[in-house]
């Protein structure tokens, strides 16, 4: 019987992790041939351990772990993919905002051929900021980035192992999970859901993250940034060129006797100001190309628990 691994990256949930767990039990676990459930501690700081240790005291086809500390989501259900032994596997986040029964449909979809199937949004019950930001990243991501990305994105999406495999070897860090997906072409299938307003727990997705994705999205993906400074560079030099023959033709004519100090004090401002953005961008860059060439583990394993089996380790 095909068997599904369902990743679970936890961060401060202990408040949603039973109903979470209930509605896997009532919703997804009778409507599937085989299962098992790897919920992931992303070095939370309440007590989302102690209720994972209990969800996998009832239920021997659950396996835990906890990494040594936070690591960021990515890094999360990476590790989670690292322990995951089902012939598929999709990932679902703690907070309740995207129904169970979804899993379901994207598990009958991957058994009617799909190697990837995408829980796509096509209304969400959040706040139009909320709204608004999602829908400015996505349209950025379409347009400067993977144009098959769906005009509303999506946050879960369940994969063939064989689409899995090609996604640990990629090995990447500052990146997203859904666009790697993306990028490797395999044909997919959409599933639409409404995503649901989080009634408890507080979002740790903060600006600083969101912030953070949009720019790895843009720079893993994307060479838009490069072409931006290439293009704004020639296009200033062309001015600069043009500027300089009016100040040379102006000063022949007899026209200018005292260059103006405010025009050119723009002008350096301006420049200088311009200068800065680029070593920014290419500083973005560089500390990719740094961060990659140390190795570092994506993640750590600290406990892993499930089955029987304790293990430390990292990835």
């Amino acid at each position: 019987m095909p068997k599904l691994s369902i990743i679970v990256p936890v961060y401060y949930n202990a408040e949603s992790l039973d109903r979470l767990y209930n509605s896997f039990m009532e919703e997804i676990i009778p409507n599937i041939d085989d299962y098992e459930i790897i919920m992931v501690d992303d070095g939370s700081g309440d007590n989302s351990w102690e209720k994972l240790n209990e969800l996998a005291a009832k239920n021997d086809k659950i396996k835990i772990a906890r990494l040594s500390r936070n690591f960021g989501s990515h890094a999360a259900v990476m590790a989670g993919f690292s322990l995951a032994t089902g012939d598929c596997v999709v990932s679902k986040a703690a907070d309740l905002q995207e129904p169970a029964s979804l899993i379901v449909d994207m598990y009958k979809s991957w058994k009617s051929g799909n190697k990837v199937v995408l829980g796509v949004r096509k209304a969400r019950q959040e706040k139009k900021s909320k709204q608004a930001a999602a829908n400015m990243y996505y349209w950025l991501v379409r347009k400067f980035a993977l144009s098959n990305m769906p005009p509303k994105g999506f946050d879960i999406c369940l994969m063939d192992r064989s689409v899995l495999e090609v996604l640990q070897l990629m090995d990447e860090k500052n990146s997203a999970i859904t666009l790697q997906v993306l990028w490797t072409g395999f044909k997919h299938d959409i599933v639409e859901y409404v995503r649901l307003e989080r009634k408890e727990g507080k979002s740790r997705w903060t600006l600083k993250k969101k912030i953070k994705l949009s720019i790895d999205s843009l720079i893993g993906f994307s060479y838009v940034p490069i072409r931006f400074m290439e293009f704004t560079g020639v296009a200033f030099f062309v001015t600069a060129i043009i500027w300089a023959l009016y100040v040379l033709i102006s000063k022949l004519a007899g026209k200018i006797v005292v260059m103006g100090w405010s025009s050119m004090m723009i002008l350096i401002l301006f420049s200088f100001g311009l200068i800065m953005v680029t070593l920014g961008v290419l500083g973005e860059y560089i500390w990719r190309i740094f961060d990659a060439s140390r190795n570092r583990p994506l993640y750590i394993f600290d406990e892993v628990k499930g089955k029987g089996e304790d293990e430390d380790g990292s990835k």
